[in-house]
């Protein structure tokens, strides 16, 4: 691309937004190390990072070719292996100025936090070197080609009429299925039932998720433009009705509501509305928030009904929010907001928008479920998934790691010599 055709705004924002969600990998990692036993903290956090090296260096080499290729409708191909040709362009997606390798690099990061979320499921129990082998193998041969579907114009969920403004399929019901069986092959864990052990951490982590996802939805209107704005508006309200939410119905359940289901509540509101961000009005987006937010609270006893140890309720938030999301688009989505859509049933588009949406988030679970089996499966006749009794008493962070997240001081003062 020449300078001259270059759209510095827009292009600027690509790069914010993508910077923005990069920090959403470390948020996960955070929220998910707040929420696990003190022995396994600095294990869950080594596993999202980790995440980071991984997926980069895959998404480089073969995983945006398998995405965005133009091989045919099901996946990429090879024609962009190792990204040889930095100015070659996306096939069917007019970037209106900006470079393509600020879209290879936006998408990137959207390819890396996919993966970290699945990780949640196997929380305290995974092992190390079988959670990175599963996370490249899933990276490749399910986000990729899933991405391609809806992402991509030639994707033949994307050809069916399929909206996925930001990856409310793509990205989180595609990890909450996989979440699914990674929580069913590694079983239960020892001592299930705990208390978080750092709810300022699982905060901060909430924080750095909530402001992440500004870039997540608003950049995927690839310009700085009004349809951003819009993006970035219904995610704020989604993820605020969806907080109180939460916090209401556990105040009825329970009587106090409680830091870690507002912070659950606010994820599920900002996981629903992720693939209508582009595509609803803000009242919309309340209605959507609202009903993620009473939804995934329930959602999460499923688990105990299911006798799955889903440690950090993956599969409840991001399975649930992701279904809700993709079939909200089916009925509040409306032109007037985003001119060339489809009209969804509830502003007279009728009931093929509605059904589309349904083929395809349901095509994404079942096709993520059935490849993930099969994934660890492999891994677990190679490696080994789960680590073993006494290592999971001890934790994580030493028996994988040999460290110790926290270092406290003797209470007994050593003698000053004079």
């Amino acid at each position: 691309m020449s300078q001259a055709g270059l759209d510095g705004g827009a292009t600027a924002w690509v790069l914010v937004s993508a910077v923005l969600v990069l920090l959403m990998t470390p948020g996960v990692a955070f929220f998910y190390g707040g929420m696990v036993r003190a022995s396994n903290v600095a294990g869950t956090v080594m596993q999202g990072f980790m995440t980071i090296g991984v997926v980069t260096v895959l998404w480089l080499l073969l995983g945006y070719s398998l995405a965005f290729g133009p091989s045919n409708s099901f996946v990429g191909g090879w024609s962009f292996v190792g990204l040889t040709d930095l100015a070659a362009e996306v096939p069917g997606i007019d970037l209106a100025g900006v470079p393509p390798m600020a879209f290879v690099l936006f998408q990137m990061m959207f390819a890396v936090i996919t993966p970290a979320l699945i990780l949640g499921a196997g929380a305290e129990r995974w092992r190390f070197s079988a959670s990175m082998i599963f996370v490249a193998l899933w990276s490749l041969l399910v986000y990729a080609p899933v991405a391609h579907w809806l992402f991509s114009p030639l994707g033949w969920a994307h050809q069916l009429g399929a909206l996925d403004f930001a990856g409310g399929a793509v990205v989180h019901a595609n990890a909450g299925a996989a979440a699914l069986v990674v929580a069913a092959r590694l079983g239960r864990r020892a001592r299930a039932e705990h208390r978080p052990h750092n709810l300022p951490m699982m905060l901060l982590g909430t924080a750095l998720l909530w402001v992440g996802w500004f870039g997540f939805n608003g950049g995927s209107a690839l310009s700085a433009s009004g349809l951003a704005v819009l993006a970035v508006v219904n995610t704020q309200a989604a993820a605020a009705v969806a907080m109180i939410a939460w916090a209401l119905v556990e105040r009825l359940r329970f009587g106090k509501p409680t830091t870690l289901g507002a912070a659950s509540g606010a994820v599920a509101g900002l996981v629903a509305i992720t693939p209508a961000a582009g595509y609803v009005t803000p009242t919309s987006a309340l209605l959507i928030g609202l009903v993620a937010g009473v939804l995934c609270h329930f959602a999460v006893g499923l688990k105990a009904l299911l006798r799955l140890d889903d440690a950090l309720d993956v599969a409840a938030v991001h399975l649930g929010g992701g279904l809700i999301g993709a079939i909200s688009v089916g009925l509040f989505a409306t032109a007037s907001v985003n001119p060339g859509i489809a009209n969804g049933l509830f502003y007279g588009g009728g009931y093929r928008l509605l059904g589309v949406q349904a083929l395809a988030v349901g095509a994404v679970v079942v096709y993520s479920a059935v490849v993930s089996l099969i994934i660890m499966v492999f891994v677990s006749r190679i490696r080994g998934n789960r680590i073993g009794g006494r290592a999971e008493s001890v934790g994580l962070d030493l028996s994988q790691h040999g460290e110790t997240p926290y270092v406290f001081p003797s209470t007994r003062q050593p003698a000053v010599r004079s």
